[in-house]
């Protein structure tokens, strides 16, 4: 027997930071990225009796965004209940969350595997309030407990076991992030846990049976998941072989070792014993709400792709712009409005913000500001008319980005030495020095080696200071050369 023997089965659990000022039933801050330990925490966080918790009601909207999101839409009727376990980082003894009636239910996610598309479906989107962290030193005998994340609003997203390959189950994780992220619901930031992943794996012969599966926690990027499904897959198929069984476990991802490592033996939902939230009433949502919420979502991956394919990008540009958008000033909105009208402009702002600005340090962070429309279209019409070369176009947009906004961009260029020298007698008297200089390179060309032209041509660049018109350039070398 061997790995392809076996039909692995992947459910994933995504746990999604929902982006409000304040917690899930408390009024304080909700971005505790920056805080101080125990600093985000009031008498509802920490439990003290008698404190009642107030349901936030910017959770209930973005939740209700993140369903049409997920291609489905809130449920009319939703309510919360007590899951009851005990840890140091939930001092109440019980989390609030969903159990029989959460805010999504159903709803399916988009992906693409080798140009195939396929529906990965969903069973449910909960709201649940947070728990703390709890770090545990290094060689020390203790641990400690930060509760600032008590109380966090999450949406709780659970697929169904649908997912059959590591390479699909990072496909619907990063598929996930975008609809989050362009939904507006979170800030997706996967470094500070704003989205986790919790990867619930089987093997099995019989494709209508389940094997035992293992639930591998708080994965927190794409490549972690698609590596620990490879990982857990191979585990237990070598268990399988050897004739032991799968331990229905949690376990957790060891990053170092590329491997995971058990935890505790896996709860069910009867361990938890839910009973209803007695402090926070059902939560009705009108119809009038849910169209309300529907007119307003704003434009979600899929329809930007179709609107980008007007470019005639290949796939992986397409989806680095999408991933990237609204970070090292990619700015999908900028591409759609002249999409339409100038399709060669929106091409050479793509090939700037993808190829050039991610070689600033921390993602072009430390310049002022983005450019504006007018900025990018100046320079594309210099180098169009074949003032302004590829480099030296570079050069004067990463430099506007530092200068006043409304930097005109013609006028600086003209003004700071950008402009090519397209002046044909004095590119000629700088052409014939470098022919001089480089007689064995003359030669070159004149026997049919093509790199030596472009080796003359960057000759001739230097000595211009790269001002030369570089096609201009050629064409008087190989004139020059009686070619």
């Amino acid at each position: 027997m061997s790995a392809s023997d076996y039909l692995p089965t992947i459910g994933i659990e995504c746990h999604v930071q929902l982006k409000t000022k304040t917690k899930l039933f408390s009024a304080v801050g909700n971005d505790a990225r920056d805080a101080k330990p125990n600093t985000l925490i009031s008498h509802i966080d920490v439990g003290m009796p008698g404190a009642l918790p107030v349901l936030n009601e910017g959770a209930i909207e973005l939740a209700s965004m993140a369903a049409f999101a997920l291609n489905t839409q809130p449920q009319k009727h939703s309510y919360f209940e007590r899951k009851h376990y005990f840890y140091p980082d939930l001092p109440m003894g019980y989390q609030i969350s969903q159990l029989h009636a959460p805010i999504i239910v159903g709803g399916f996610v988009e992906i693409e595997i080798d140009g195939e598309k396929k529906k990965i479906n969903l069973n449910r989107g909960q709201l649940e309030a947070d728990a703390g962290k709890n770090t545990h030193p290094e060689g020390a005998d203790y641990s400690l407990v930060d509760l600032n994340r008590v109380g966090t609003p999450l949406l709780e997203i659970v697929s169904e076991p649908e997912i059959h390959s590591a390479a699909e189950a990072k496909a619907y994780a990063r598929e996930l992030y975008l609809l989050m992220k362009y939904a507006g619901v979170s800030d997706v930031d996967l470094y500070h846990g704003n989205m986790r992943f919790d990867v619930n794996v089987s093997v099995s012969k019989d494709p209508k049976n389940f094997g035992k599966r293992t639930e591998t926690k708080n994965l927190n990027s794409f490549r972690s998941v698609e590596n620990a499904v490879l990982y857990e897959i191979d585990r237990q198929v070598a268990l399988l072989e050897k004739g032991e069984e799968i331990v229905q476990e949690t376990r957790g991802w060891d990053e170092a070792k590329q491997k995971t490592v058990g935890q505790r033996s896996k709860e069910e939902a009867q361990d938890y014993r839910y009973m209803p939230e007695p402090d926070i009433p059902p939560v009705a949502l009108s119809d009038d709400y849910i169209e309300k919420i529907k007119r307003t979502m704003p434009i979600l991956p899929s329809e930007w792709r179709s609107r980008l394919k007007n470019l005639d990008l290949n796939s992986a540009i397409l989806e680095t712009i999408l991933e990237n958008e609204g970070t090292g000033y990619v700015h999908i909105g900028l591409l759609d409005s002249i999409i339409n009208q100038d399709k060669d402009l929106a091409a050479f702002i793509v090939k700037f913000q993808l190829n050039d600005l991610p070689g600033i340090a921390d993602g072009a962070g430390s310049l002022k500001h983005d450019l504006t429309l007018d900025q990018y279209t100046a320079v594309h019409k210099l180098v169009k008319d074949g003032k302004l070369n590829s480099t030296k176009s570079k050069e004067l947009l990463l430099k506007l980005m530092d200068l006043a906004q409304d930097t005109d961009a013609e006028e600086y260029a003209n003004k700071n030495g950008y402009i090519q020298v397209s002046d044909e007698s004095e590119i000629e008297k700088i052409v014939a020095e470098v022919l001089a200089e480089n007689a064995k390179a003359a030669e070159d060309v004149k026997n049919g080696e093509t790199k030596a032209i472009g080796f003359l041509v960057g000759q001739v660049m230097k000595k211009s200071k790269g001002q030369a018109n570089p096609g201009l350039a050629q064409a008087l070398i190989k004139k020059q050369l009686g070619l």
